[in-house]
Parts: C-alpha cells; sequence; structure tokens
C-alpha cells in the first residue's frame, strides 16, 4: 500500500519530445536541416534561386514589417524626449525602428524635401546683368566695384529669405562672398595695371612724335603707332603685356576667381602647396582648386547648383559628427559610467529627432505656400506651427538629455548649455566642410 501511495503521488514522467524531421542536407557544411536556417553555419535555406514572386514577397513582408512599426516610432521620437532611448536601454527593441536606420532614412528624406523646398531664383539673380561670372568684361574700376557690391548685396538677401532656415548654410554663403570678392580684387589688380601702363606709354608717347613731326610732319597718321593716341591710352593689350611681364596676356579671357600669395591661382605658375605634403598630394590639392574655380564661376549663373550640391552634402556631414557629438556626451558625464555605445544611442536619437522637426517644418512650409499664400488667418496658423516647431527643438533636446541620464536640473542645464555652444562651433566647422565639398565636387 505504501509504495502504491508514493507512486500515485509522485507525478508522471512526461513522454521525450518527438525527433524533429530533417528537411534535408545544407547546401553548405552538409548538416541536417532542422528549420530556415542551418544550425551548424547559419546560412538560410532559401536563396536567390527562386521563384521572383516570392521574393517580391519577402520584399513587401521587409517594407510591411518597417512600416508598421514606423508610427510606434514617429510619435514617441516627436513627442516624449528620451523615451525610445529608454526603451532601447531597458531591452524592448524590436517593437521599434532601429536608430541607425531611423535617422538614415529621416536625414536622406529631409535634406531631399530642403532641395525642393529652398530656392535662390529669386533672392540671387545675376541674369539681368552684362558681365561674367568672373567680372572679366568689366573695363572699368568702378563698374566692377558697383557689381561686386550688388552681388555682395544680393547675397545678404539671401541669407535672409528661405535659405536661413537651413542650418550652416551661412557659412556656404560665406565662402559664395568670398569667392566674389576674389573675383573683384583680381580684375581690379589687372585693370590697375593696365591704367599704369596707359600712362606710361602716353608720357613716353608724348616725346617721341614731335622728333618725328619734325622730320616728316606729314608723314604721322592719326591713330598710327604711338604719335595718334592721347596722353593716357590704353594702347594694344597685346604689346603692353611684351613690354610689361607682370600683365597677364590671358586676364581677360580666363579671369582667375581664387588667388594665394596675393596673386591669380595658376596650377602652373603660383599652384597653392603645402611644404610638407608630398608632390602627389600638392598636385591633387591643385587638381581640386581647379574643379573648385570652375564650380564656382557655375555657381554665379546657376543659383541652385550650390544649394543642391551642399543640402546633398548635409546627410554625410552629420553622420560623421554623431561619433564626435556622442564623445562630448561622453565625457560630459564620464562618472556615469555609461558606455560609449549608449551615449551613440543618445546622439543618434536626437539628430533623428531634428530631422524629423526640420522636415515638418518644410511641410508646414509646403501648406502655407499651397492653401495660404497670401496673408491670412490660415497663413498665420501656419506661421504659429513652424514657429512652435523651431521652438520645441531645444526644449526637447533639453528635456532628453535629463530623462535619458537622470540627473538634477541644475546640473543637466549647465551641462546642455555647454554641449550646446559646442556642437555650434562643430556644427558651424561641418557646415563649412559640406559647403567647400559642394564647391569641388559638385
Amino acid at each position: 500500500m505504501p509504495d502504491q501511495d508514493n507512486a500515485r503521488r509522485e507525478p508522471a514522467t512526461p513522454p521525450p519530445p518527438a525527433p524533429a524531421s530533417a528537411r534535408g542536407a545544407c547546401g553548405n557544411c552538409g548538416s541536417p536541416l532542422l528549420g530556415e536556417y542551418c544550425y551548424a553555419c547559419g546560412q538560410p535555406v532559401t536563396g536567390m534561386v527562386r521563384h521572383f514572386s516570392t521574393i517580391l514577397g519577402d520584399f513587401t513582408d521587409t517594407v510591411l514589417n518597417w512600416d508598421t512599426r514606423l508610427p510606434r516610432t514617429l510619435w514617441p521620437l516627436l513627442a516624449r524626449p528620451g523615451f525610445l532611448t529608454r526603451e532601447y536601454f531597458a531591452g524592448r527593441r524590436v517593437r521599434y525602428v532601429s536608430p541607425v536606420r531611423l535617422f538614415v532614412t529621416l536625414a536622406i528624406v529631409t535634406f531631399f524635401v530642403a532641395q525642393l523646398m529652398l530656392s535662390f531664383g529669386d533672392n540671387v539673380n545675376f541674369d539681368d546683368r552684362p558681365v561674367d561670372a568672373s567680372f572679366s568684361q568689366v573695363q572699368t574700376v568702378e563698374e566692377v566695384i558697383r557689381q561686386r557690391d550688388e552681388a555682395l548685396a544680393d547675397l545678404a538677401e539671401a541669407r535672409k529669405g528661405d535659405g536661413a532656415d537651413v542650418p550652416g548654410l551661412g557659412a556656404g554663403l560665406g565662402i559664395a562672398e568670398q569667392a566674389i570678392r576674389n573675383s573683384a580684387d583680381a580684375r581690379i589688380r589687372v585693370l590697375e595695371r593696365r591704367e599704369a601702363k596707359g600712362a606710361k606709354s602716353g608720357s613716353s608717347a608724348s616725346a617721341a612724335p614731335a622728333s618725328a613731326d619734325a622730320g616728316d610732319p606729314a608723314g604721322a597718321k592719326p591713330g598710327d603707332g604711338a604719335g595718334g593716341r592721347e596722353p593716357g591710352a590704353t594702347g594694344d593689350d597685346a604689346s603692353a603685356a611684351a613690354t610689361d611681364p607682370r600683365v597677364d596676356v590671358n586676364a581677360d579671357d580666363d579671369e582667375n576667381t581664387l588667388s594665394f600669395n596675393g596673386e591669380p591661382w595658376d596650377p602652373v605658375t603660383n599652384p597653392l602647396t603645402v611644404g610638407w605634403w608630398p608632390d602627389f598630394a600638392n598636385r591633387w590639392l591643385n587638381a581640386q582648386v581647379g574643379r573648385g574655380k570652375k564650380n564656382i564661376e557655375r555657381m554665379r549663373t546657376d543659383q541652385e547648383f550650390f544649394k543642391d550640391a551642399y543640402l546633398g552634402a548635409m546627410p554625410a556631414t552629420l553622420f560623421v559628427l554623431l561619433p564626435v557629438f556622442a564623445l562630448m556626451l561622453k565625457i560630459a558625464y564620464i562618472f556615469k559610467r555609461r558606455l560609449y555605445m549608449e551615449h551613440l544611442l543618445v546622439a543618434l536619437h536626437s539628430h533623428a529627432f531634428l530631422c524629423l522637426a526640420l522636415l515638418l517644418v518644410f511641410l508646414v512650409m509646403a501648406l502655407q505656400r499651397w492653401l495660404a499664400p497670401e496673408a491670412g488667418a490660415l497663413h498665420t496658423m501656419f506661421t504659429w506651427i513652424e514657429g512652435l516647431l523651431w521652438c520645441w527643438m531645444p526644449i526637447y533636446l533639453l528635456l532628453m538629455q535629463k530623462h535619458a541620464y537622470g540627473q538634477g536640473w541644475i546640473m543637466t542645464f549647465l551641462k546642455y548649455s555647454v554641449l550646446g555652444f559646442c556642437y555650434v562651433v562643430l556644427l558651424s566647422f561641418g557646415a563649412a566642410f559640406a559647403a567647400l565639398f559642394a564647391v569641388v565636387y559638385a
């Protein structure tokens, strides 16, 4: 009886699981297949050599899976500072779009929309001037100064227009302004040298015809040689250049827009060189300067050229600045003993939010131009929405830093202020390099 009672109280041993049926052997390592992937080498069972309809189905499933996570990601990213970062730290990751994919996608879409929305065409227009991009056809110093001032005034108006909405674009406009000044200064130097040479030729010519006229006064023809010119005339440019090696005979045909060491840049006679660089590096550097020179001339006639190239380079610039900003967070919160990748996640979500907020600003601008181009209640409403989005950006970043690191308000605000100032400086340098990249590689 006791044995029967013990047997009655002991739980029955569950039957062993049935062995999984093998699905053949792996084509890579030969191990038995028990699922969609080989447990030994990880190769998937299905590859690209199959019906095209099944590949389309996999692609659609991937896109829909991304899309189903998108609403759960975008709203917290916009309205709940630090929420996505804390969720990621807590291990709840699969329900949201990954931080890297989120930032890259939003950056590309945002600056693509910016290329469509922002335009310099209404603010910078050189087409109505009878002068090319390099002032090479201008014949007086006064006219060069006038056209230079007009071009600089147009760029100043561009700073106040739609271009002001793009972070760091002022650095690019500064490069364009400097290029205009360099071009004007180079042309002024050529004209001043020509005037000085003409005055010198006129003074010497005033004495030479005296003896010629004494011998054969009838042989002098008006306008023939130096005797027919009035004092101060410029004379033939080629003869002036032959007697004065400082005069560039090609100055009128190919005016330089860049200058180094006080002289117009030339890849042969006046190249840009770095003393400690090897020769091939200096050759490469001057090749880039030549490309930039041609692009600057094109920008004077195609105002959208620089804008599109600059905005196209900004996503890559932000991606380069990300690890630097994460390092700044690491230094600011060094006593928190957090891993560098945690700070990188904060940086990714911060930049993704900025791209999303800018995208919404551009969309509001598009709606305003479409639905309410004239002043009115609807126009004012869109203006308020755009202003609230701009105000929400710094407030959001402060709240995100507070929620992500959980430090007191005073220390959070101090670190936020220092980090914000340093990052604005860093972003300015990044924008300048993006502008330089746009000028050279556009």
